[in-house]
Order: structure tokens, then sequence, then C-alpha cells
């Protein structure tokens, strides 16, 4: 019976406890990565003081293996190149000073390779604000997670008239599968699957409601094709796809 009574001091404590340890691990984790940005931008400007490039290739090594012997294999050859492209790629210590606090070094080491710093941003915001694990972000990188926004933000912009000339193009057609006298049920049935998967690719603030979601007006049934809910602005999104001028069917 007095071991029962006690179970909520122990969840309580507990719980105070591995917050503590979960903040302890965030302030470890941002100060690793402040030393390892340091470490590379040290060299990388020692070495652009030198003004040779043999010299580079000459020091990097013989500074690895005295930093190794010193303070272990995270300082090898390998590692110390990383923290000079890191230093290189993140060059305002500012934001790596604010963004290190939601990613991790392993997250940095698989941005870095990217090539263009509108990825990286945009891929590192994603990670801070919806607490992205490597894993994850390394199958969104996989999957062209940044290159389908673009696509996505330069087909928003274009006229009506062009994009009902893109879903005739007849080489997007042969692409789903469609011939030139598809119905539309068709075309849903060959995007919607897709448009599904994209959109749920935006963010993890959208969540899958319901496709071909029935609602009453008036007395009259009407169907929406796809019905998603955000869970951040706490609204439905709907999408309804149709070949002609909307009208609710």
């Amino acid at each position: 019976m007095k071991e029962k009574d006690n179970d909520p001091l122990f969840q309580d404590l507990a719980s105070i406890i591995e917050q503590g340890k979960r903040q302890v691990a965030v302030q470890v984790n941002s100060v690793i990565t402040l030393v390892y940005w340091k470490v590379g931008n040290k060299i990388n400007t020692h070495i652009l003081e030198n003004q040779r490039a043999e010299y580079g290739k000459e020091v990097i090594p013989q500074i690895a293996t005295r930093l190794a012997n010193a303070y272990g294999r995270s300082f090898q050859e390998k590692n110390l190149r990383r923290m000079m492209q890191f230093a290189e790629v993140f060059s305002d210590y500012q934001i790596v000073v604010t963004v290190s606090r939601q990613l991790s070094w392993s997250h940095f080491i698989t941005l870095i390779p990217l090539k263009r710093s509108e990825a990286i941003n945009f891929y590192a915001q994603k990670v801070s604000e919806e607490k992205w694990s490597i894993r994850e972000l390394r199958n969104q990188i996989e999957r062209k997670a940044y290159e389908r926004k673009e696509i996505a933000q330069l087909q928003l912009s274009e006229t009506d008239v062009e994009i009902q000339t893109s879903f005739k193009d007849p080489y997007f057609l042969d692409f789903l599968g469609l011939k030139e006298g598809y119905l539309e049920n068709d075309l849903e049935g060959a995007i919607l699957k897709e448009l599904e998967h994209f959109i749920l690719e935006l963010g993890k603030g959208f969540a899958f409601v319901e496709r071909q979601k029935r609602i009453i007006l008036d007395g009259v049934d009407f169907y929406i094709d796809l019905l998603f809910f955000h869970r951040k602005l706490r609204r439905l999104v709907a999408i309804e796809l149709k070949l002609s001028k909307f009208k609710p069917a």
C-alpha cells in the first residue's frame, strides 16, 4: 500500500530527472557543434594566411594525428576536414550558435554535401521546426523534398491557362498512363494518390482526413476530392480536381 502511495512522487521525480537529462544533451550537443566550427574555421583561416595549397596538405594530417592522440578519434583527419567544410558552408557563427540548439552534429554532416545554400537552409529549417531525426532528414533529401517544394511554388505562380495546358499535355498524360480520350475520373484516380502523398510531404502539420469526403449543402450531397487538417493552423484544407470550371459534385 505504501509503495503504491509513492508512485506519483516517483513519476514526478523521474520526469524532473528526464527533463534535466534532455537539457544537458541539448547543451552538450550545442557546445560540441560550436567547438567543431571553431576548429574548422581556425584551420581554414590558418591555411588561407599561408596562401599555399601544399601547406594545407602537409599540416592537416600532422595536426590531426596530434589532436587525435590528445583528444580522441573525433579529431582524426577525416573529421577535421568535415569541420573545415562545416565552417566554410555555415560561415556565419551567430547563425550556427542559434541553429546548433536544434540540429545535432550528425544533422550538419548530412547537410554539408548539399550544393545549394537554399536547400541547406530549407532542410535546416525543417529539422528545427518539425524535429526531424537524422534518418528522416536523409529520407527527405533522398526524396528531394526541397526540389518538390520549388516545383510546387513554380506551378502556383503559373496562370490558369498554363495549368490547364499542362494537364492536357500528351507527355503528361502518357506519364500517367492516360490517353487523349480520358475521363475526369481517370485523371483523378491517376493524380490523387500522388497528390495525397505530396501534401503529406510538405510537413507534419498536415493530417489526412478523407478522400471523397461527403458533405451536405441544402439537402444535396457533395464530395470533396481530398480533405486534410493542418494541426498548427487548426484549419481544414480541401482540394478539388476539375478539368473545367469548378462545380461541386
